[in-house]
């Protein structure tokens, strides 16, 4: 009786150190893992001087997706140069302007982009559909489309932002052709005059254009100023 209880506790404290070893291996290969993740994070995690934040980058502030519309380093008198930048919020569509100092670094931001087909427009709500599943629909507001938007056609395919697998703002075409469906007609000798009217297109934007544009005209539209570039075709 004695020799069982003994070699029955010598079992239990076998057990219990075995346990204790399992349990110890495990938590430092966790450890590891972790420390493995947040090492490839902080390497993959790019931050840039406040010189090195250029046009068409994209950087994150404050958790949030920007892409640098516009950026001019300069220096005023004896003071430090600045950077002067205009940012697109991808996840509203709206631009601000932002000046980053000698002493600023931001993290540049990882945005993927996925094809997607406008659909159209009702009520302010502007609908698209994956262009590799068009059953998959979806509606954004027009701050997210942004000013380009307004010379989308229908079945036109764009490009969506995507930050961390979040849906953002829209990579829409630099040109557009659209045809006019409403103008009036010019009178003779106007067309030398330089002078301009407004015409309608056929997704119902409105542009100025030169006199001699008539209903039917096929006009390329320059989306990111919304100016008339040239008549490609009745």
């Amino acid at each position: 009786m004695v020799w069982l209880f003994v070699n029955n506790k010598s079992a239990s404290a076998f057990a219990s150190g075995l346990f204790s070893l399992l349990f110890l291996i495990k938590t430092a290969r966790l450890a590891e893992s972790f420390n493995y993740s947040i090492f490839n994070l902080l390497i993959h995690m790019s931050l840039l001087e406040y010189s090195d934040i250029t046009e068409k980058k994209y950087i994150v502030m404050d958790g949030t997706p920007y892409e640098v519309i516009s950026a001019h380093v300069f220096r005023k008198q004896q003071r430090k140069p600045v950077n002067a930048t205009k940012l697109k919020n991808l996840m509203t569509g709206k631009v601000t302007e932002y000046s980053f100092h000698v002493s600023d670094k931001v993290e540049e931001a990882e945005i993927d982009e996925r094809e997607v087909k406008y659909l159209y427009t009702n009520r302010g709500e502007w609908w698209f559909a994956l262009a590799e599943d068009p059953s998959k629909r979806f509606k954004v507001t027009e701050d997210q489309v942004g000013p380009q938007g307004k010379f989308l056609k229908a079945n036109t395919i764009v490009g969506q932002f995507l930050f961390r697998e979040q849906p953002m703002s829209f990579r829409m075409p630099i040109t557009a052709d659209l045809k006019v469906t409403e103008a009036q007609p010019a009178v003779k000798g106007d067309t030398v005059t330089g002078g301009s009217k407004t015409v309608t297109l056929e997704n119902g934007a409105t542009i100025n254009v030169p006199l001699f544009v008539n209903e039917g005209d096929v006009l390329r539209i320059n989306t990111e100023t919304g100016e008339y570039r040239e008549r490609v075709g009745k």
